[in-house]
Protein backbone atom coordinates (compact mmCIF):
# COMPACT_ATOMS: atom_id res chain seq x y z
CA UNK A 1 0.00 0.00 0.00
CA UNK A 2 0.97 3.59 -1.26
CA UNK A 3 0.82 5.91 2.29
CA UNK A 4 2.35 9.02 0.63
CA UNK A 5 -1.43 10.55 -0.76
CA UNK A 6 -2.40 10.19 2.86
CA UNK A 7 0.20 12.44 4.29
CA UNK A 8 0.81 14.82 1.59
CA UNK A 9 -2.16 14.95 -0.53
CA UNK A 10 -3.14 17.53 -3.16
CA UNK A 11 -6.52 16.97 -3.22
CA UNK A 12 -9.34 16.11 -0.90
CA UNK A 13 -12.20 14.77 -0.92
CA UNK A 14 -14.80 15.16 2.45
CA UNK A 15 -17.57 12.87 2.45
CA UNK A 16 -20.77 13.83 4.81
CA UNK A 17 -20.60 17.91 4.18
CA UNK A 18 -24.13 19.03 5.35
CA UNK A 19 -25.79 21.90 3.84
CA UNK A 20 -27.26 23.06 7.23
CA UNK A 21 -25.30 22.27 10.06
CA UNK A 22 -21.81 24.36 10.52
CA UNK A 23 -20.85 22.08 13.19
CA UNK A 24 -20.92 18.57 11.81
CA UNK A 25 -17.53 17.07 11.60
CA UNK A 26 -17.20 16.90 7.85
CA UNK A 27 -18.35 21.03 7.62
CA UNK A 28 -15.35 21.73 9.88
CA UNK A 29 -13.22 19.24 8.23
CA UNK A 30 -13.59 20.95 4.81
CA UNK A 31 -13.77 24.34 5.91
CA UNK A 32 -10.03 24.17 7.68
CA UNK A 33 -8.78 22.68 4.79
CA UNK A 34 -10.51 24.53 1.97
CA UNK A 35 -9.40 27.74 3.65
CA UNK A 36 -5.88 27.20 5.54
CA UNK A 37 -4.82 24.51 3.46
CA UNK A 38 -2.88 23.88 -0.19
CA UNK A 39 -4.75 20.72 -0.81
CA UNK A 40 -7.55 21.33 -2.94
CA UNK A 41 -10.73 20.22 -1.05
CA UNK A 42 -14.10 19.17 -2.70
CA UNK A 43 -17.28 18.72 -0.21
CA UNK A 44 -19.49 15.52 -1.45
CA UNK A 45 -22.93 14.21 0.01
CA UNK A 46 -25.03 11.79 -1.48
CA UNK A 47 -27.96 13.88 -1.38
CA UNK A 48 -26.69 16.97 -3.09
CA UNK A 49 -27.71 20.33 -2.40
CA UNK A 50 -25.11 23.63 -1.31
CA UNK A 51 -22.49 24.60 1.43
CA UNK A 52 -21.63 28.39 1.55
CA UNK A 53 -22.52 28.96 -2.32
CA UNK A 54 -20.58 25.80 -3.50
CA UNK A 55 -22.94 22.58 -5.12
CA UNK A 56 -22.22 19.67 -3.36
CA UNK A 57 -20.97 16.91 -5.19
CA UNK A 58 -23.26 13.54 -4.72
CA UNK A 59 -20.81 11.29 -5.59
CA UNK A 60 -17.14 11.22 -6.14
CA UNK A 61 -16.91 10.48 -9.61
CA UNK A 62 -18.31 14.16 -9.85
CA UNK A 63 -15.43 15.68 -8.56
CA UNK A 64 -13.57 17.35 -10.95
CA UNK A 65 -10.21 16.07 -9.92
CA UNK A 66 -8.17 13.18 -9.38
CA UNK A 67 -8.28 12.36 -5.42
CA UNK A 68 -5.33 11.52 -3.70
CA UNK A 69 -7.35 11.40 0.00
CA UNK A 70 -10.84 10.93 1.10
CA UNK A 71 -12.01 11.74 4.47
CA UNK A 72 -15.38 10.28 5.86
CA UNK A 73 -17.35 11.25 8.11
CA UNK A 74 -20.84 10.08 7.37
CA UNK A 75 -22.90 6.79 9.58
CA UNK A 76 -21.47 3.64 9.94
CA UNK A 77 -23.67 2.03 7.71
CA UNK A 78 -22.79 4.18 4.82
CA UNK A 79 -18.80 3.86 4.60
CA UNK A 80 -18.80 0.01 3.13
CA UNK A 81 -20.45 1.97 -0.02
CA UNK A 82 -18.06 4.84 -0.07
CA UNK A 83 -15.20 3.09 0.10
CA UNK A 84 -16.33 0.84 -2.64
CA UNK A 85 -17.19 4.26 -4.58
CA UNK A 86 -13.83 5.43 -3.78
CA UNK A 87 -12.27 2.45 -5.10
CA UNK A 88 -14.16 2.48 -8.43
CA UNK A 89 -12.96 6.61 -8.84
CA UNK A 90 -9.20 5.78 -8.76
CA UNK A 91 -9.13 7.74 -4.85
CA UNK A 92 -5.65 7.17 -3.37
CA UNK A 93 -6.52 6.20 0.29
CA UNK A 94 -8.52 7.68 2.98
CA UNK A 95 -8.90 8.66 6.54
CA UNK A 96 -12.37 7.05 8.16
CA UNK A 97 -13.74 9.40 11.05
CA UNK A 98 -16.69 7.70 11.36
CA UNK A 99 -17.31 5.34 14.59
CA UNK A 100 -19.19 2.91 15.16
CA UNK A 101 -17.56 -0.39 14.28
CA UNK A 102 -15.81 -2.84 16.55
CA UNK A 103 -15.35 -0.15 19.39
CA UNK A 104 -19.35 -0.61 18.99
CA UNK A 105 -19.50 -4.01 19.28
CA UNK A 106 -20.19 -3.72 15.35
CA UNK A 107 -16.94 -6.31 14.79
CA UNK A 108 -19.05 -7.52 11.11
CA UNK A 109 -19.20 -3.45 9.84
CA UNK A 110 -15.49 -3.20 10.49
CA UNK A 111 -14.44 -6.50 9.24
CA UNK A 112 -16.54 -5.78 5.90
CA UNK A 113 -14.64 -2.66 5.06
CA UNK A 114 -11.29 -3.95 6.08
CA UNK A 115 -11.98 -6.83 3.57
CA UNK A 116 -13.59 -4.14 0.66
CA UNK A 117 -10.11 -2.16 1.66
CA UNK A 118 -7.42 -5.04 1.52
CA UNK A 119 -8.55 -6.68 -1.81
CA UNK A 120 -8.12 -3.49 -3.24
CA UNK A 121 -4.61 -2.22 -1.02
CA UNK A 122 -6.49 0.74 -0.66
CA UNK A 123 -4.81 2.24 2.16
CA UNK A 124 -6.89 3.89 5.10
CA UNK A 125 -6.43 5.02 8.70
CA UNK A 126 -9.07 4.34 11.06
CA UNK A 127 -12.32 4.10 11.55
CA UNK A 128 -13.16 6.11 14.37
CA UNK A 129 -10.14 8.60 14.75
CA UNK A 130 -9.59 12.15 14.26
CA UNK A 131 -6.82 10.72 11.37
CA UNK A 132 -3.76 12.83 10.09
CA UNK A 133 -2.34 16.36 10.96
CA UNK A 134 0.81 17.77 8.77
CA UNK A 135 1.41 21.26 9.40
CA UNK A 136 0.99 23.28 6.27
CA UNK A 137 -0.09 20.27 4.37
CA UNK A 138 -3.35 19.15 5.68
CA UNK A 139 -5.92 18.32 8.50
CA UNK A 140 -8.48 15.99 8.95
CA UNK A 141 -8.99 16.26 12.87
CA UNK A 142 -12.88 17.28 12.82
CA UNK A 143 -11.75 20.30 15.56
CA UNK A 144 -12.12 23.80 15.09
CA UNK A 145 -8.59 25.32 14.47
CA UNK A 146 -9.31 27.59 17.32
CA UNK A 147 -9.46 25.26 19.97
CA UNK A 148 -6.67 23.18 19.21
CA UNK A 149 -3.02 23.91 20.21
CA UNK A 150 -0.13 23.10 17.52
CA UNK A 151 3.54 22.72 17.82
CA UNK A 152 5.77 24.39 15.59
CA UNK A 153 7.05 22.54 13.06
CA UNK A 154 9.53 19.96 13.97
CA UNK A 155 10.86 16.18 13.65
CA UNK A 156 8.83 14.31 15.71
CA UNK A 157 6.35 12.22 14.69
CA UNK A 158 3.40 10.66 17.01
CA UNK A 159 1.02 8.07 16.11
CA UNK A 160 -1.92 7.18 18.88
CA UNK A 161 -4.75 4.56 18.70
CA UNK A 162 -6.43 8.12 21.10
CA UNK A 163 -7.18 11.03 19.26
CA UNK A 164 -7.74 12.80 22.45
CA UNK A 165 -4.45 11.63 23.26
CA UNK A 166 -3.11 12.62 20.80
CA UNK A 167 -4.26 16.27 20.82
CA UNK A 168 -3.27 16.47 24.94
CA UNK A 169 0.33 15.28 23.46
CA UNK A 170 0.49 18.11 21.18
CA UNK A 171 -0.38 20.71 23.73
CA UNK A 172 2.44 19.34 26.16
CA UNK A 173 4.74 19.54 23.01
CA UNK A 174 3.66 23.25 22.53
CA UNK A 175 4.12 23.92 25.99
CA UNK A 176 7.93 22.52 26.06
CA UNK A 177 8.26 24.05 22.34
CA UNK A 178 8.36 20.28 21.14
CA UNK A 179 7.82 20.57 16.97
CA UNK A 180 5.83 18.33 15.31
CA UNK A 181 6.46 16.53 12.07
CA UNK A 182 3.25 14.64 11.80
CA UNK A 183 0.30 13.31 14.33
CA UNK A 184 -1.57 10.61 13.58
CA UNK A 185 -4.84 9.05 15.09
CA UNK A 186 -5.47 5.62 14.13
CA UNK A 187 -8.51 4.65 16.12
CA UNK A 188 -9.57 0.78 15.31
CA UNK A 189 -6.42 0.92 12.71
CA UNK A 190 -8.58 -1.89 10.80
CA UNK A 191 -6.04 -1.66 7.86
CA UNK A 192 -3.32 0.47 8.45
CA UNK A 193 -1.76 -0.06 11.65
CA UNK A 194 1.67 0.44 13.82
CA UNK A 195 4.19 -1.28 12.01
CA UNK A 196 2.64 0.04 8.64
CA UNK A 197 3.12 3.37 9.61
CA UNK A 198 6.57 3.00 11.37
CA UNK A 199 8.34 1.07 8.78
CA UNK A 200 6.84 4.39 6.30
CA UNK A 201 8.25 7.05 8.48
CA UNK A 202 11.45 5.41 8.83
CA UNK A 203 12.04 6.18 5.75
CA UNK A 204 10.17 9.79 5.68
CA UNK A 205 12.89 12.80 5.57
CA UNK A 206 10.74 15.05 7.60
CA UNK A 207 10.60 12.32 10.64
CA UNK A 208 13.87 12.46 13.33
CA UNK A 209 11.28 10.54 16.08
CA UNK A 210 9.08 8.07 16.20
CA UNK A 211 6.76 8.20 18.89
CA UNK A 212 3.87 6.02 19.58
CA UNK A 213 0.76 5.68 22.26
CA UNK A 214 -0.23 2.50 22.34
CA UNK A 215 -3.25 0.26 23.80
CA UNK A 216 -2.95 -3.12 22.13
CA UNK A 217 -2.59 -5.22 19.77
CA UNK A 218 -3.84 -8.44 17.81
CA UNK A 219 -2.49 -11.54 18.53
CA UNK A 220 0.99 -11.92 17.28
CA UNK A 221 1.46 -8.16 16.33
CA UNK A 222 3.23 -6.84 19.36
CA UNK A 223 6.58 -9.20 18.15
CA UNK A 224 6.26 -7.51 14.60
CA UNK A 225 6.03 -4.18 16.18
CA UNK A 226 9.07 -5.10 18.29
CA UNK A 227 11.02 -6.30 15.74
CA UNK A 228 10.20 -3.63 13.14
CA UNK A 229 11.07 -0.93 15.84
CA UNK A 230 14.29 -2.42 16.71
CA UNK A 231 15.35 -2.54 12.82
CA UNK A 232 14.48 1.26 12.62
CA UNK A 233 17.55 3.49 12.22
CA UNK A 234 15.42 6.37 13.94
CA UNK A 235 14.70 6.90 17.79
CA UNK A 236 11.18 5.09 18.67
CA UNK A 237 9.39 5.88 21.43
CA UNK A 238 6.12 4.49 22.70
CA UNK A 239 4.01 4.97 25.58
CA UNK A 240 1.90 1.97 26.59
CA UNK A 241 -1.23 2.19 28.18
CA UNK A 242 -3.25 -0.69 30.14
CA UNK A 243 -1.28 -1.22 33.13
CA UNK A 244 -3.57 -2.57 35.50
CA UNK A 245 -6.64 -5.46 34.79
CA UNK A 246 -9.02 -2.68 34.59
CA UNK A 247 -7.76 -0.89 32.30
CA UNK A 248 -7.35 -3.44 29.76
CA UNK A 249 -11.02 -3.51 30.81
CA UNK A 250 -11.53 0.18 29.18
CA UNK A 251 -9.23 -0.62 26.03
CA UNK A 252 -11.42 -3.24 24.61
CA UNK A 253 -14.42 -0.39 24.76
CA UNK A 254 -12.35 2.05 23.51
CA UNK A 255 -11.05 0.64 20.62
CA UNK A 256 -11.74 -2.81 20.34
CA UNK A 257 -7.86 -3.41 20.83
CA UNK A 258 -6.08 -6.79 23.03
CA UNK A 259 -4.27 -4.99 26.10
CA UNK A 260 -1.99 -8.18 26.39
CA UNK A 261 0.14 -8.23 28.91
CA UNK A 262 2.15 -5.22 30.34
CA UNK A 263 4.82 -6.71 32.30
CA UNK A 264 5.67 -8.88 29.61
CA UNK A 265 5.81 -6.37 26.69
CA UNK A 266 7.61 -3.14 29.02
CA UNK A 267 10.19 -6.02 29.35
CA UNK A 268 10.57 -6.95 25.91
CA UNK A 269 10.83 -2.84 24.70
CA UNK A 270 13.87 -3.01 27.48
CA UNK A 271 15.48 -6.04 26.07
CA UNK A 272 14.95 -4.63 22.29
CA UNK A 273 16.51 -1.41 22.71
CA UNK A 274 12.97 0.51 22.05
CA UNK A 275 12.40 3.58 24.67
CA UNK A 276 9.57 3.40 26.72
CA UNK A 277 8.32 6.73 28.47
CA UNK A 278 5.99 5.67 31.51
CA UNK A 279 4.19 9.20 30.93
CA UNK A 280 2.60 11.67 29.33
CA UNK A 281 5.57 14.39 30.59
CA UNK A 282 8.47 11.70 29.55
CA UNK A 283 7.19 11.04 26.21
CA UNK A 284 7.46 14.95 26.05
CA UNK A 285 11.03 14.71 27.55
CA UNK A 286 11.85 11.98 25.40
CA UNK A 287 10.81 13.12 22.25
CA UNK A 288 12.97 16.18 22.50
CA UNK A 289 16.09 14.89 23.95
CA UNK A 290 16.38 12.51 20.73
CA UNK A 291 14.78 14.97 18.35
CA UNK A 292 18.04 16.89 18.76
CA UNK A 293 20.33 13.54 19.55
CA UNK A 294 19.36 10.88 17.69
CA UNK A 295 22.29 8.80 19.11
CA UNK A 296 22.62 6.55 22.35
CA UNK A 297 25.06 8.06 24.81
CA UNK A 298 25.64 6.45 28.34
CA UNK A 299 24.99 6.63 31.45
CA UNK A 300 27.27 9.15 33.24
CA UNK A 301 26.44 12.77 33.50
CA UNK A 302 28.30 15.29 34.50
CA UNK A 303 26.28 18.25 36.32
CA UNK A 304 26.99 22.23 36.20
CA UNK A 305 25.22 24.51 38.29
CA UNK A 306 25.17 28.06 39.80
CA UNK A 307 22.99 26.45 43.07
CA UNK A 308 24.26 23.48 45.29
CA UNK A 309 20.60 22.92 45.98
CA UNK A 310 19.95 22.57 42.67
CA UNK A 311 22.91 20.10 41.73
CA UNK A 312 21.78 17.93 44.95
CA UNK A 313 18.07 17.77 43.27
CA UNK A 314 19.68 16.75 39.95
CA UNK A 315 22.12 14.09 41.91
CA UNK A 316 18.58 12.51 43.36
CA UNK A 317 16.88 12.32 40.03
CA UNK A 318 20.13 10.87 38.12
CA UNK A 319 20.00 7.93 40.97
CA UNK A 320 16.67 7.08 40.93
CA UNK A 321 17.16 6.60 36.85
CA UNK A 322 20.19 4.55 36.45
CA UNK A 323 22.28 7.55 35.86
CA UNK A 324 25.69 8.22 38.04
CA UNK A 325 27.26 11.15 38.44
CA UNK A 326 31.07 10.46 38.75
CA UNK A 327 33.43 12.54 40.41
CA UNK A 328 36.27 14.74 39.09
CA UNK A 329 39.63 13.66 40.06
CA UNK A 330 41.94 15.68 41.77
CA UNK A 331 44.03 16.77 38.65
CA UNK A 332 41.20 17.56 36.65
CA UNK A 333 39.49 19.74 39.42
CA UNK A 334 43.20 22.04 39.36
CA UNK A 335 42.27 22.33 35.52
CA UNK A 336 39.35 23.29 35.65
CA UNK A 337 39.66 25.72 39.12
CA UNK A 338 42.54 27.55 36.65
CA UNK A 339 40.16 28.28 33.94
CA UNK A 340 37.44 30.14 35.71
CA UNK A 341 36.86 33.83 36.98
CA UNK A 342 39.07 35.13 39.94
CA UNK A 343 35.73 35.66 41.97
CA UNK A 344 34.52 32.16 41.57
CA UNK A 345 37.89 29.96 41.49
CA UNK A 346 38.17 30.15 45.41
CA UNK A 347 34.63 29.50 46.36
CA UNK A 348 33.49 27.03 43.74
CA UNK A 349 32.58 23.17 44.53
CA UNK A 350 34.43 21.32 41.45
CA UNK A 351 33.29 17.57 42.15
CA UNK A 352 30.30 17.13 40.45
CA UNK A 353 28.10 18.26 40.62
CA UNK A 354 30.49 21.56 39.35
CA UNK A 355 28.63 24.55 41.87
CA UNK A 356 29.64 27.47 40.08
CA UNK A 357 27.97 29.22 43.20
CA UNK A 358 26.30 32.28 42.48
CA UNK A 359 28.93 34.69 41.58
CA UNK A 360 29.45 33.05 38.03
CA UNK A 361 29.73 34.42 34.99
CA UNK A 362 28.96 33.64 31.41
CA UNK A 363 32.88 32.57 30.71
CA UNK A 364 32.75 30.46 33.43
CA UNK A 365 29.93 28.36 32.32
CA UNK A 366 31.47 28.16 29.24
CA UNK A 367 34.98 26.93 30.25
CA UNK A 368 33.37 24.33 32.63
CA UNK A 369 31.13 23.08 29.46
CA UNK A 370 34.18 22.83 27.30
CA UNK A 371 36.27 21.42 29.86
CA UNK A 372 34.10 18.63 30.89
CA UNK A 373 33.12 18.02 27.36
CA UNK A 374 36.66 16.85 26.38
CA UNK A 375 36.53 14.13 29.61
CA UNK A 376 36.46 10.79 28.54
CA UNK A 377 34.56 9.98 32.38
CA UNK A 378 31.03 11.79 31.08
CA UNK A 379 28.83 10.90 28.16
CA UNK A 380 26.95 14.03 28.59
CA UNK A 381 26.52 17.11 30.25
CA UNK A 382 23.79 18.89 32.69
CA UNK A 383 23.41 22.39 32.86
CA UNK A 384 21.45 23.74 35.49
CA UNK A 385 20.59 27.69 34.36
CA UNK A 386 19.60 30.11 36.97
CA UNK A 387 19.12 33.51 34.75
CA UNK A 388 18.41 35.74 38.08
CA UNK A 389 22.49 34.81 38.84
CA UNK A 390 23.83 38.43 38.29
CA UNK A 391 26.72 37.05 36.12
CA UNK A 392 24.80 35.33 33.56
CA UNK A 393 23.19 36.82 30.38
CA UNK A 394 20.94 36.20 27.73
CA UNK A 395 23.07 35.23 25.30
CA UNK A 396 24.51 32.16 27.07
CA UNK A 397 22.25 29.30 25.93
CA UNK A 398 23.49 30.59 22.37
CA UNK A 399 27.63 30.28 23.73
CA UNK A 400 26.85 27.06 25.13
CA UNK A 401 25.13 25.54 22.02
CA UNK A 402 28.24 26.27 20.26
CA UNK A 403 30.47 24.15 22.22
CA UNK A 404 28.40 21.35 21.79
CA UNK A 405 29.01 21.85 18.22
CA UNK A 406 32.44 22.41 18.28
CA UNK A 407 33.16 19.42 20.93
CA UNK A 408 30.18 17.05 20.10
CA UNK A 409 29.13 15.71 23.74
CA UNK A 410 25.44 16.35 23.99
CA UNK A 411 23.98 18.81 26.49
CA UNK A 412 20.99 18.84 28.23
CA UNK A 413 19.70 22.30 29.88
CA UNK A 414 17.28 23.17 32.55
CA UNK A 415 15.60 26.93 32.32
CA UNK A 416 12.64 28.63 34.14
CA UNK A 417 10.53 28.97 31.36
CA UNK A 418 8.89 32.16 31.52
CA UNK A 419 9.26 34.89 28.99
CA UNK A 420 11.70 37.26 30.62
CA UNK A 421 14.08 34.11 29.82
CA UNK A 422 12.87 33.36 26.29
CA UNK A 423 16.04 34.86 24.44
CA UNK A 424 18.38 32.57 26.91
CA UNK A 425 15.97 29.35 26.22
CA UNK A 426 16.11 30.19 22.36
CA UNK A 427 19.51 29.95 22.13
CA UNK A 428 19.50 26.41 23.05
CA UNK A 429 16.87 25.63 21.39
CA UNK A 430 17.56 27.19 18.03
CA UNK A 431 20.79 25.27 17.99
CA UNK A 432 19.33 22.18 18.59
CA UNK A 433 20.02 21.97 22.40
CA UNK A 434 17.35 20.55 24.21
CA UNK A 435 15.92 22.82 27.80
CA UNK A 436 13.58 21.77 29.89
CA UNK A 437 11.29 23.86 32.68
CA UNK A 438 12.08 21.21 35.35
CA UNK A 439 15.46 19.76 36.84
CA UNK A 440 13.67 16.64 36.89
CA UNK A 441 12.90 17.07 32.53
CA UNK A 442 16.66 17.48 32.43
CA UNK A 443 17.18 14.83 33.83
CA UNK A 444 14.82 12.37 31.50
CA UNK A 445 16.26 13.82 28.88
CA UNK A 446 19.66 12.54 30.00
CA UNK A 447 18.23 9.37 30.73
CA UNK A 448 16.68 8.85 27.11
CA UNK A 449 19.96 9.48 25.50
CA UNK A 450 21.01 6.60 27.74
CA UNK A 451 18.29 4.31 27.26
CA UNK A 452 17.84 4.67 22.87
CA UNK A 453 19.50 1.64 22.03
CA UNK A 454 20.35 0.32 25.11
CA UNK A 455 19.86 -3.88 24.96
Amino acid sequence: MDLVPLFKPKTMAVFGVSPVDDRHPANIIYNKNRLNYPVRAFPVNHRGGSFQGEALFTDVSEVPAEIDLAVIAVRAERVPDILTQCIKGGVKGAVIISGGFAEAGRHDLQERITDIAREARFPFIGPNCLGIYCPACVDTFFLASERVVKPGPGNITFISQSGGILVDQMIKFSQERVGLAKGVSIGNKAVVRETDLLNFFAGDPETGVIAFYLEGFDENEGREFVTAARECAKPVIVLKSGKSPEAGKAISSHTASLAGDYETFSSVLSQFGIVEAKSHLHMVYYCEALGCYPKPAGERVAIVTGSGGHGVLAVDVCSNLGLTVPGLVQEAREELKARLSAGVQEIASLKNPVDLTGSVIDDDVVETVRYLSRRPEYDSILILLLPYSPGISMDLGARLSQVYRQEGKPLVAYVPHVEKYGMLIEGFELNGVPVSDTIEGAVFMAEALRRYGVC
